[in-house]
């Protein structure tokens, strides 16, 4: 990864595992300071800035990924395309766009902001908090995935039918709904109003 210097705040030169720090926001989403990644969602949570990114195929599926089972944070579940946090001092956008390749293998296109949306999500599985002032994006997948185990165990291309279908009958991440919703109309600009999202 290059050194930005975002990135930069976020490394460790003596080979041990860097703390991962977030950037905290007031209810406005005005940066207010940092916390290491893990305390921010500890009961009762910090608000902090995130992202989450929802990209389609050619014929208006959405991509979901269904996090790894060894990821400490709703391990195992399905959700959005991407979702994460950008470095403190990171764009948002940018932070997207890297998360995408670094999970996925693939450059997302069209990348487009569609909004914000301030949320509280519990995650009764791990008593984890999801506080978040989250920036969403919508855009297009047209090249062929390379997930990165760590992070994701598969992935799926889904109608809006088959994705009611799969979160009736399936584990999703707390957070996933709430977002989809708020991004429903950048979805129905990319995607049109023939493809039921």
């Amino acid at each position: 990864m290059p050194t930005t210097p975002a990135t930069a705040a976020n490394s460790s030169s003596n080979g041990t595992a860097p703390s991962i720090m977030l950037e905290l926001v007031d209810e406005n989403g005005t940066t207010i300071g940092t916390a290491e990644k893990l305390a921010a969602h500890q009961a009762p949570g910090q608000l902090h800035r995130a992202f989450s990114v929802f990209l389609f195929d050619e014929e208006g599926r959405l991509l979901l990924q269904r996090r790894a089972l060894g990821k400490y944070h709703s391990p195992g579940v399905w959700s959005n395309t991407c979702c994460g946090h950008p470095y403190p001092g990171e764009a948002p956008f940018a932070a997207a766009a890297r998360r995408v390749h670094e999970e996925l293998g693939v450059s997302p296109s069209l990348l487009a902001e569609a909004g914000t949306v301030r949320y509280n999500h519990p995650d009764p599985a791990s008593g984890l908090v999801e506080q978040e002032y989250n920036h969403l994006f919508v855009g297009m997948v047209q090249a062929r995935l390379r997930p990165d185990p760590a992070e994701v165990e598969e992935t799926a291309f889904v109608t809006a039918r088959e994705l009611a279908d799969r979160h009736a009958s399936g584990a999703f991440s707390a957070w996933f709904m709430t977002v989809l919703d708020a991004a429903r109309p950048a979805i129905k600009e990319l995607t049109g109003e023939t493809g039921g999202w």
